[in-house]
């Protein structure tokens, strides 16, 4: 149902009113993100990478004879390597992120299915969400609190695209098993200690959508209300996501969730996706914005795989916060703490964007 604005108070055309938001974590959020930029961290994935693990340190004791490859499942080194995610995390705090993503981009049922640990999913939801949560907590002062964000990756399938070209009906995965992973994920990050939750990197708005239903549901049923920030990701120079909607169109698609904040991440390098903040920024005046590019595009011979230099990214991102477009800045692949410091130190002095029309989920006096 498609809302107007009076006050705090969210209002549906047919003339109830909604309650506003009152979060039950994270509250401080919504003061800070008025006052300055927020600072979210960088890529785990590509940060990973730099360990040069093996299979065994994948694997571990626990998973020594499991009967598929681990390689490469980040996610499992919550529970199989917690010091290397330690490590990214305080990397990215000690370089001035005032908000740490969770290691569980791929940690839903669905993914882990891959590599035959579905099962595995909220455990190491869990582990990941107590592993930011003792890290923030770490750096944390009263005068510069620090955040976990939970995670929430978009799966490798899609819910709305099929995966064969000579069947376009075909799919490979419903809404309700996307809203089932979804829930697990989000219970185990929220009794984990998450802050805040993230929906990123998202290329098909109904997955987006099955996560948004499991969010709600959850919250109905715990009594919990943490803040949430919806993260689209623009594909191409179409402006457009995977499943074919406009910045703005995608944006209307998923304000019914009443998120802190919206915004684009990964895919395009910072200036690549500069007309799309642009565009999400007009379209979306009631609520903030985050925008956490890639260091530049692809490059296999980098050794973080991406070429942008932490000057570059950083002056890039702070013409964005000099034009007003941004309320939430960091790096998606291809960054590192030297990115997020460089653009912690070149926003510090602009102000956050104004918003100008009243916050629809503001909390009640």
């Amino acid at each position: 149902m498609a809302h107007i604005v009076r006050g705090n108070w969210a209002v549906p055309y047919n003339g109830a009113i909604m309650k506003p938001i009152i979060y039950t974590r994270g509250q401080a959020l919504p003061g800070i993100l008025e006052q300055r930029i927020a600072i979210l961290d960088g890529a785990m994935g590509t940060m990973i990478q730099r360990f040069k693990l093996t299979e065994a340190d994948y694997r571990g004791d626990r998973f020594k004879d499991h009967p598929k490859d681990l390689k490469n499942n980040g996610d499992l080194l919550s529970i199989t390597r917690p010091d290397v995610i330690r490590d990214i995390h305080e990397g990215y705090l000690a370089s001035g992120a005032d908000i740490i993503e969770t290691n569980t981009f791929g940690a839903t049922s669905i993914a882990q299915d891959d590599y035959g640990l579905g099962e595995l999913a909220f455990e190491m939801n869990l582990a990941s969400a107590k592993i930011a949560r003792a890290a923030a907590d770490k750096f944390s002062t009263p005068d510069r609190p620090r955040f976990v964000a939970g995670a929430l990756g978009p799966t490798p399938k899609t819910a709305s695209i099929s995966p064969d070209v000579n069947d376009p009906a075909a799919r490979n995965v419903d809404f309700e098993q996307l809203r089932a992973a979804y829930y697990t994920q989000v219970q185990a990050l929220t009794e984990g200690g998450a802050d805040l939750l993230l929906v990123e990197t998202i290329f098909d708005t109904l997955n987006a959508k099955a996560a948004l239903f499991a969010i709600d549901e959850y919250f109905e049923k715990s009594g919990e209300r943490l803040p949430l920030i919806i993260s689209g990701t623009v594909t191409d120079a179409s402006g457009r996501i995977l499943s074919g909607q406009t910045v703005t169109a995608f944006w209307y698609s998923v304000r019914h969730a009443r998120p802190l904040a919206v915004g684009l991440n990964c895919a395009l390098g910072a200036a690549l996706m500069r007309p799309y903040i642009q565009e999400l920024s007009r379209a979306a005046p009631d609520t903030f914005i985050s925008c956490y590019p890639n260091a530049g595009l692809p490059n296999p011979m980098s050794e973080t795989g991406f070429d942008e230099t932490p000057d570059v990214t950083s002056r890039l991102l702070r013409e964005f916060a000099a034009e007003g477009l941004v309320n939430i800045v960091g790096g998606c692949c291809g960054t590192t703490p030297d990115h997020i410091g460089a653009i912690r130190e070149a926003i510090a002095p602009l102000p956050a964007r104004s918003r100008r029309r009243d916050f629809f989920y503001k909390e009640a006096a």
